[in-house]
């Protein structure tokens, strides 16, 4: 497994881990203690911060995981990769985007630049 793809392994399970103390250890171990997230709706950095963002999408779409759409790509401590929103009941996915991490050289992540490429209709 590549550093980038360990690296996105870690992250989608920060992203999916729903329990409090799962969700905490998750993002200790995929962020530095400094890392940032950005998308669209979050400018956020620090585990509480990115926790909270990761919690209130939970909250928003309950019974829904993240996952990863297609392939990681990678080039000095630099990933890109799509995601999907998808509903463990009915495998829709709803929300889907692109996000580009840099990493530091233990391969967490120290910032994440995130876009909303689809999203559900009002």
């Amino acid at each position: 497994m590549s550093i980038y793809t360990a690296a996105v392994a870690r992250y989608f399970e920060a992203w999916n881990a729903t329990e409090a103390e799962a969700l905490a250890k998750a993002v200790a171990a995929a962020w530095t203690g400094d890392g940032t997230y950005t998308d669209p709706l979050a400018d956020v950095s620090g585990h509480e911060q990115i926790a909270e963002v990761i919690r209130a999408a939970h909250e928003q779409f309950p019974g829904f995981e993240f996952r990863l759409a297609g392939d990681v790509d990678g080039n000095h401590h630099i990933a890109r990769f799509s995601w999907e929103l998808v509903s463990t009941a009915d495998g829709s996915a709803p929300v889907a985007g692109s996000d580009v991490v840099a990493l530091a050289e233990d391969g967490r992540i120290t910032s994440v630049l995130g876009f909303l490429d689809r999203l559900p209709e009002a």
